[in-house]
């Protein structure tokens, strides 16, 4: 389980001994679960360990081990009221949507059924994080910089929503009513911790 590190053209071991373990079917779960993670701790790691034990020390962890991530994020930040003229504004779309489509349509409609916390837990569904940037909408950020919401037409009206969380992208089926659509939204952000992200 070693890998060739191309930006210093060495090879690096993902765990003690890994150059002697070829990856198989067997093990290239592990392989990829360990990948993903010297990728995003590279670089980082002695830098998260001092927050994590800073955090520590103003914190009792007792009191935010019963939190989830998400959870967490909230007590944090806090909640703010989303403005749906910034959100729609700033919301691009693909795949034959645009923003007089009867789905689209029907989209907001439900979006602006929704209570704030519904509002947040979608816009988490979506982006992974339930907060908006201070100047709005516009400056939402993608995995690789700026990164409008995005509603894409994708599926089978049989299927779920599903997300992209690193391109803000909702892959959204054409569902051929408002009822179905808005059930099915409301499945997606309810259930946004096991539920369609990508």
């Amino acid at each position: 389980l070693e890998f060739l590190d191309e930006e210093f053209h060495q090879k690096r071991e993902l765990k003690p001994g890994g150059s002697g373990i070829p990856v198989s079917d067997k093990n290239k779960k592990e392989y990829i679960e360990r990948m993903v993670k010297w990728r995003i701790e590279r670089g980082v790691a002695q830098q998260t360990e001092s927050l994590v034990r800073g955090f520590y020390e103003v914190v009792d962890i007792r009191l935010v081990s019963v939190f989830d991530a998400r959870e967490l994020e909230l007590v944090i930040a806090g909640t703010a009221e989303i403005d749906l003229a910034d959100w729609r504004s700033n919301t691009e779309y693909r795949g034959g949507y645009h923003d007089n489509h009867i789905v689209i349509r029907w989209f907001w409609a439900a979006v602006e059924r929704f209570n704030n916390e519904q509002r947040l837990r979608l816009l988490q569904f979506v982006t992974g994080t339930s907060s908006i940037p201070y100047e709005g909408f516009a400056s939402l950020r993608g995995s690789n910089g700026p990164r409008r919401f995005c509603v894409e037409k994708w599926g089978k009206v049989t299927s779920l929503p599903r997300a992209h969380t690193c391109f803000n992208r909702l892959d959204l089926p054409p569902y051929p009513s408002f009822s179905m659509l808005y059930e099915k939204m409301l499945t997606a952000v309810e259930e946004t911790s096991t539920f369609g992200l990508e």
